[in-house]
């Protein structure tokens, strides 16, 4: 994993958490797994020892330096949270790899599979690379893939008792972080670092329900004592 912190005025030892240097399951040079809910994310987090991620968090590994949590609580919904929060950085987009964005730097020119319409189980493949295969596709803190391969679950708390890095269990909203596959041949939304989607397939983190699909999967983030 790698420590989360912000090498302007802080080192690695200052860290309170750390991430998954790659797509779970965390070992490089395997394919991330998909085809699973923000629920069963957080359980498979938990059950080894970990958590889910805030969103903050994936977002200060992604730029390179974590700062502190904006949620913009108190705006009254996701929608209105999530706009204050990209304009406040709108002016300082950057990628993993540099401030500008760049095709063939990370995962992003594979192909759906010719069968892959609505995007069921049974007709799309993930088409995903394995983890770490392109080594320049990683932050200045250490972490790989977080352009393009799976997009990735992560917590949205949409108050302060929501947030995983605190320990709450009771945790928020999805908020589905980073890029996919064919990214550098169709870009659906903006992905840069600390950019947060709208509330799409948007549900509870440990609803049943949660959205699923075939380039959808997570990382896990683990507090420090």
């Amino acid at each position: 994993m790698a420590p989360l912190y912000d090498p302007k005025v802080e080192k690695p030892s200052d860290a309170k958490a750390c991430i998954d240097i790659f797509e779970f399951p965390n070992i490089p040079c395997t394919y991330p797994v998909v085809w699973t809910r923000a629920r069963e994310a957080a359980q498979i987090c938990a059950a080894v020892g970990k958590r889910i991620c805030d969103a903050h968090e994936w977002e200060g590994a992604c730029a390179g330096a974590l700062e502190p949590p904006d949620y913009f609580f108190g705006r009254g919904s996701v929608a209105a949270m999530r706009s204050a929060h990209n304009a406040k950085y709108g002016g300082t987009k950057n990628w993993a790899y540099g401030a500008t964005y760049q095709s063939g730097i990370c995962a992003a020119n594979s192909t759906k599979s010719a069968s892959c319409g609505g995007g069921g189980f049974n007709s799309c493949g993930s088409n995903t690379y394995p983890t770490g295969a392109f080594p320049g596709c990683v932050s200045a803190l250490g972490v790989y893939d977080q352009h393009g391969n799976a997009a990735e679950h992560m917590n949205l708390p949409m108050t302060p008792r929501e947030m995983a890095s605190t320990g709450s269990t009771s945790l928020g909203v999805t908020e589905m972080k980073g890029s996919w596959f064919i990214w550098d041949k169709y870009r659906a939304h903006p992905d840069w670092c600390r950019w947060r989607a709208p509330y799409w397939h948007g549900s509870r983190v440990m609803s049943a329900s949660s959205h699923e699909n075939y380039h959808l999967g997570f990382r896990c983030c683990k507090s420090l004592e």
